[in-house]
């Protein structure tokens, strides 16, 4: 094998066009922010330098070491979930219901930030926790998203069997899959954050988003709020949305990743006037849904626990059961 066989240098400019897009995209992204929060940043700023001035104006028994202390004692309630106003105090974020979420941020890499473990144990239980939970995780919800393609692949098969029309069949299927699950991982949740949380619905629709995203800037965080008394059902029903929404996203993120590759296989085609390109993971577009047909039926029929014997009933090695596979399905060795 050659060098350029090797390093495949045909796909060269193709990577270092997707790169130089990809970075200017993520600059383009880094200059609106920048003029969107910068000023409001430095009038923040300003803002709380005038409230800590008239703050030790207003208390002169107040000062700069007894407002860091304040300060101090504000933060920490802040971390373990205490409520500062009035004469009570709740049970904290350590709670069974918000341990549970907090336990599912960790596995989804969500990461919220808002509490996490501050003994020596709970730091290293966390770790391995993560460790062999992320795994557990991403394979369960791959599973579910599998389930998901199979469900909106029966439905589009029983339409087509009804109308002839394969094509606006499974248009109309796709698009009420995306409406369905806009109407129930975003529309309904951010109604529900809304009358609970108090926020307004740009506020919720932000926080549902960057959630199943699994972004987790941690600056709104649901059934967080000390002051707030939660119903019993409120912490289940988060965990539920998260779980679901985040299978769904992701099979929303895999179609649009599986257009940009055919897009940039169109681009590529017309740029250097040849046979188009097949995007990676498609075999043309008559087998566009093979891969899909493939995982249903893997869901439909698992495979079967085959048992290393021969028709005498004795054991045979591995290699034996193999060759006589192929044998009887016809290949010869």
């Amino acid at each position: 094998m050659g060098l350029k066989e090797m390093f495949n240098l045909a796909r060269v400019p193709s990577i270092l066009m997707l790169g130089g897009i990809y970075v200017t995209y993520v600059l383009i992204g880094g200059v609106v922010f920048w003029k969107l929060e910068g000023d409001l940043g430095t009038k923040d700023i300003s803002l709380l330098v005038a409230n800590k001035r008239r703050l030790l104006t207003t208390y002169t028994c107040l000062n700069q070491d007894g407002l860091e202390a304040v300060a101090q004692v504000v933060q920490d309630a802040s971390k373990v979930g205490l409520s500062l106003r009035g004469n009570y105090t709740t049970d904290g974020f350590w709670k069974f219901t918000s341990s549970a979420v907090f336990a599912a941020t960790v596995v989804t890499t969500i990461g919220y930030g808002n509490m996490s473990p501050s003994s020596t144990a709970g730091q290293i239980f966390c770790v391995f926790f993560a460790l062999f939970g992320i795994p557990l995780n991403m394979v369960v919800l791959n599973r579910v998203g599998k389930y998901m393609l199979a469900l909106e692949r029966n439905i589009s098969d029983f339409l087509e069997g009804k109308t002839r029309r394969r094509r606006c069949t499974r248009f109309f299927v796709h698009l009420i899959s995306y409406l369905s699950g806009m109407v129930l991982f975003f529309i309904a949740p951010m109604i529900v954050f809304q009358q609970h949380e108090g926020w307004t619905f740009s506020q919720a629709i932000y926080y549902c988003f960057i959630t199943l995203s699994t972004i987790g800037f941690g600056d709104l965080v649901a059934d967080n709020n000390p002051d707030k008394e939660y119903p019993e059902w409120y912490s289940v029903l988060m965990a539920s949305w998260i779980f679901f929404g985040l299978a769904w996203l992701a099979l929303v993120i895999n179609h649009s990743i599986d257009i940009l590759e055919r897009l940039n296989a169109h681009f590529k085609q017309r740029w250097r006037g040849g046979k188009e390109e097949e995007p990676p993971g498609s075999a043309g577009s008559d087998n566009a849904g093979t891969q899909v047909e493939e995982e249903e039926d893997e869901i439909k029929t698992p495979p079967k626990e085959t048992s290393l014997r021969d028709y005498s009933g004795e054991k045979v090695s591995s290699a034996s059961a193999s060759v006589r596979g192929f044998e009887s399905a016809g290949w010869p060795l």
